[in-house]
């Protein structure tokens, strides 16, 4: 795993004078991949490390705490995709009050040039930064000339004239379509948590599940999926129901996976599950016979969905 350091003060001198990467990041989308890659070669053109900047707790959770999960990628995961596509260390700032307050030209001569002392920054045509949202990418560029730093501004990526974007991949999860996402993202939207105990009730009824915690992951519409699982390094085939169960009267929301031909001890364990295709909505069954023929049902769709 590639180093990841929360604040910008005490940078170890190994990682200062590089190309860096500036955003949120999440999803690490097709869009994020084309910036990065700008940055790649930003890099070794002037031989230097590749970082990116990037913000926890996401901004939109710290000016609006009690927004709902909206998340794509939390920490673990976009840190793992940041260094698939080469980033080699990743300052994921601390966004608190004092960060906050940061004013534009205090971000560039603190973060930028002092913390990192970064030679080259790249980020997309729409970032702004600084106290207030202050600094655009003009201001960047400016103060780019004034103190002696590269600047690469990333325009728009576009698909058939929609641009590649963080809220359209939520849409999509919110509306059930995890194969658009999938398009948006470059590949499947993954729910990647902790097995947590649940009721055991899947297994009296022949279809044993691991509980995997949603935490701060957007919840995308509320159904059946066929799934992809990594257990120990192999994708597994399955079928995952996230929503509220209301058959059994649990309101809470779970995400619960049923892996295909598995049999083993998954508590405590972190699962990336990706989301191939929707099924159907959640429903509300009469009773738990009823539930059980559905989930076979489900069960041989999810099957022959990845079957193709």
């Amino acid at each position: 795993m590639i180093p990841v350091f929360e604040e910008w003060q005490g940078i170890p001198a190994p990682w200062k004078g590089g190309a860096v990467a500036l955003g949120n990041f999440d999803g690490v989308h097709r869009g994020h991949q084309a910036l990065i890659a700008l940055t790649v070669e930003q890099a070794q053109a002037l031989d230097a490390p590749v970082l990116a900047l990037t913000f926890e707790p996401h901004p939109r959770r710290f000016f609006v705490p009690d927004t709902g999960p909206f998340r794509l990628t939390l920490p673990p995961a976009k840190v793992r995709l940041l260094e698939e596509q080469g980033v080699q260390a990743v300052l994921a700032q601390r966004f608190d009050q004092a960060f906050a307050g940061l004013s534009a030209d205090a971000f560039v001569d603190e973060v930028l040039l002092k913390g990192l002392v970064a030679r080259h920054v790249v980020c997309g045509y729409d970032f702004t930064f600084g106290a207030r949202r202050g600094g655009n990418v003009e201001k960047l560029r400016k103060l780019g000339r004034e103190r002696g730093f590269g600047v690469t501004i990333l325009d728009p990526v576009m698909r058939e004239g929609e641009i590649y974007s963080s809220t359209s991949i939520r849409e999509a999860l919110r509306a059930g379509w995890p194969s658009e996402a999938a398009e948006l993202l470059g590949r499947p939207w993954e729910i990647e948590g902790v097995v947590e105990q649940g009721d055991k009730r899947g297994r009296t009824i022949g279809f044993p599940t691991a509980n995997v915690a949603l935490g701060e992951h957007l919840r995308p519409r509320f159904g059946v999926y066929a799934v992809r699982a990594l257990v120990d390094g192999t994708w597994r085939d399955g079928v995952a129901n996230v929503g509220r169960r209301p058959t059994v009267g649990k309101l809470q929301e779970n995400f619960e996976v049923h892996l295909f031909d598995f049999s083993g001890d998954l508590y405590g364990k972190t699962l990336r599950v990706a989301l191939i295709d929707f099924i159907r909505p959640e429903m509300k069954f009469a009773g738990l016979d009823q539930l059980k023929a559905q989930i076979a049902a489900d069960a041989q769709a999810a099957r022959s969905i990845l079957a193709g």
